[in-house]
């Protein structure tokens, strides 16, 4: 996808998502560890989720903000994953899978600091502020549920 906007920069991370929402729920029926298999289905509900919200944000975000142009911050700094589902996850146990994630996640954030850095506009700032404090919440309640299932 060819990000020009903040608005497809916002649907191009509900997609990278729910994409991973799939992959991880394809790679949880062929993982051989039973604990990674429900990690596995646990997180593929929590990006599903955190897919639904992003949806919203872009769907009541601020037309100005939407249509602000992205720089060339993308080119530089991609986000890197499985874009591809190669099945990566059912090969991993239960840390690795956590380390792939949490990576994901950070680099999100990074995202998201940096385009709310970058915003020129306070509507687009304030739009990608709210994404961060988002992504943050959700990657701290995910810390704390997947710290619990590790527990077990």
């Amino acid at each position: 996808m060819d990000i020009k906007t903040f608005g497809e920069l916002i649907q191009w991370t509900r997609d990278l998502h729910s994409h991973l929402a799939m992959c991880l729920s394809h790679c949880a029926t062929k993982n051989e560890e039973e604990r990674a298999r429900a990690l596995l289905d646990y997180l593929a509900t929590h990006e599903s989720e955190i897919g639904r919200i992003v949806n919203e944000f872009e769907r009541q975000g601020d037309s100005r903000a939407l249509e602000t142009r992205v720089y060339d911050y993308l080119s530089h700094n991609p986000v890197k994953t499985h874009r591809t589902c190669d099945e990566p996850y059912a090969k991993l146990d239960f840390r690795g899978i956590c380390r792939e994630v949490f990576d994901v996640h950070d680099q999100i954030i990074e995202l998201y600091k940096a385009m709310a850095d970058r915003a020129e506009i306070p509507e687009a700032r304030d739009l990608f502020l709210a994404l961060l404090t988002m992504e943050q919440n959700e990657s701290m309640r995910l810390a704390r549920q997947v710290g619990r299932m590790e527990d077990l």
